[in-house]
């Protein structure tokens, strides 16, 4: 066996990163830069320095912008809801969380497809569209009439917005290496929660200063604005979005920084997009553990934070006025900004997804719980309403899980998206079933079924790391040499029937 001298660093749990030869001394301002950004900055040449931050540019840029305006129009509905469409639809019993349904039965149909899709089509065209169509509807529904209305624009818009959450999380693992994911990843869940905080203070403006302007009831303006703030998002998705390393045409990336780009995914072992997907190809991935595992992972840790969503109908229970109600519930998201930022800064400095995860899940018990048993106090339960957003983990968690995935791109796509497919599957009905309407604004059911997720979210990241620290050791075998995944998905039948390939 070949000397481990030769061997790419890796770390215990998510993060393999195989980063150039140190070729820079350090100065102050790289020291300075490598605690705050990328911990690896010190040692990247100046070229690669470039092409990071054109990097960011042009794909955080665009993803962070098109993320804020798909959060945008999409926490509209609670806000319109609390802001006077409850009234003017005349909006009865659980056909508020039909609409949510509805959505997301609508969301969940195009996740595989569009990852799918972006192995053949460029992603900067399909999301481009999608962000074309999406804003089409998001005016549609400043005119809604009825209930009926609001369900076919509210799937439709879900239909359109499918896409953007698994392309923008495979592109921007396709363009960046362990030390940078994460914090690129949490500035793009960071734009989201800000553009759900900037709902509700903008549904709040708009409901004291254009509520009756031309006939338009606040909720409705609501949308009509929304609606002109997605089409500059969408136009530079379509010319600035740089594709993929292997097929960009970026005109503000040169020849020598494609090919940059190309050897930084091989050092950090990205596999490039191969265009083949055979049935020997899903028979492998639908063969593993790593599909199955993620999905179920994702799938319970995402059902036990949506008790936020809540918040806005708990506070009008409780007498909150209109303006009340919105200001509060961005400002749920104004305190997760940090955390998130946080998080993702420190499991890319620590070398870890693990650990953050498994702390931070470990923290929900806390204001989950004071949910789940409803005490009387005021100011306790406004507490534990204000950090629902504080124990998100999913800039870390995508991450990990395109890691997991990372020695074939088309297995990182169909997880990836069949992940969220998964959540949005059981998000279609599960809402209905634990957090009716009629049980406003107590919702016992939901909130002990939160608690009891955030427990088996718990176990289910300690298996996640076994699981992935067991096949990094697998890979290790043999560092001079090429090991196939499906080598590494043998290791069930013991060590002896891995397949190793020559380089």
């Amino acid at each position: 066996m070949a000397s481990t001298g030769d061997m790419p660093a890796t770390t215990a749990a998510g993060i393999d990163d195989r980063s150039p030869s140190p070729v820079i001394s350090q100065t102050r301002w790289t020291k300075f830069v490598s605690l705050v950004w990328d911990s690896d900055y010190y040692i990247k040449s100046p070229a690669e320095r470039r092409l990071v931050f054109k990097l960011d540019c042009m794909i955080l840029s665009v993803v962070c912008l098109g993320w804020f305006m798909k959060y945008l129009d999409q926490a509209n509905l609670a806000n319109a809801y609390v802001s006077g469409m409850k009234e003017d639809l005349n909006i009865l019993g659980n056909e508020y969380t039909y609409m949510q349904t509805v959505y997301n039965i609508a969301y969940a149909v195009l996740q595989v497809p569009s990852n799918l899709i972006i192995l053949k089509v460029r992603p900067s065209w399909w999301l481009g569209m999608c962000e074309f169509g999406w804003m089409a509807f998001t005016f549609a529904q400043a005119g809604a009439r009825n209930s009926n209305d609001m369900y076919a624009f509210r799937a439709l818009v879900g239909l359109f917005e499918a896409a953007f959450q698994p392309v923008s999380l495979f592109l921007l693992a396709s363009w960046y290496t362990g030390p940078e994911l994460a914090k690129r990843t949490a500035f793009r869940m960071v734009s989201g929660i800000f553009g759900s905080a900037i709902s509700g203070y903008l549904q709040a403006a708009i409901y004291v200063t254009l509520d009756g302007v031309a006939g338009f009831a606040g909720w409705r303006w609501l949308y009509i604005i929304c609606g002109l703030m997605t089409f500059p998002s969408a136009v530079l998705t379509l010319f600035v979005l740089p594709d993929f390393p292997h097929n960009s045409k970026s005109r503000w990336l040169t020849e020598e920084e494609r090919q940059l780009a190309i050897d930084r995914c091989a050092r950090a072992g990205i596999a490039q997009i191969g265009g083949k997907l055979d049935v020997r190809l899903v028979k492998r991935i639908f063969g593993s553990w790593r599909i199955y595992l993620i999905s179920i992972t994702y799938l319970i840790y995402a059902t036990s934070v949506q008790d936020v969503n809540y918040m806005a109908i708990w506070l009008g229970g409780n007498g909150v006025s209109v303006v009340l109600r919105n200001v509060w519930f961005a400002g749920t998201k104004l305190i997760a900004i940090p955390c998130f930022l946080f998080y993702g800064w420190l499991t890319d400095r620590l070398g870890n997804r693990f650990y953050v995860c498994f702390t931070v899940m470990v923290w929900a018990l806390v204001p989950c719980g004071i949910l789940a048993v409803h005490p009387k106090n005021f100011n306790l339960m406004t507490f534990a309403w204000f950090m629902t957003d504080t124990f998100v983990i999913t800039p870390i968690l995508f991450p990990w899980f395109n890691e997991i995935c990372k020695a074939n791109a088309e297995e990182r796509a169909i997880v990836i998206s069949t992940a969220n497919l998964v959540f949005y599957i059981f998000n279609a009905w599960l809402p209905v079933v634990v957090f009716p309407q009629v049980e406003a604004p107590r919702f016992m059911k939901g909130f002990w079924t939160s608690f009891g997720m955030i427990v088996g979210t718990l176990f289910l990241l300690v298996a996640l790391n076994f699981m992935h620290s067991r096949q990094k050791r697998l890979t290790q075998l043999a560092p001079e040499e090429e090991v196939t995944m499906e080598s590494v998905d043998k290791e069930k039948e013991g060590f002896t029937d891995v397949n190793v390939v020559p380089k």
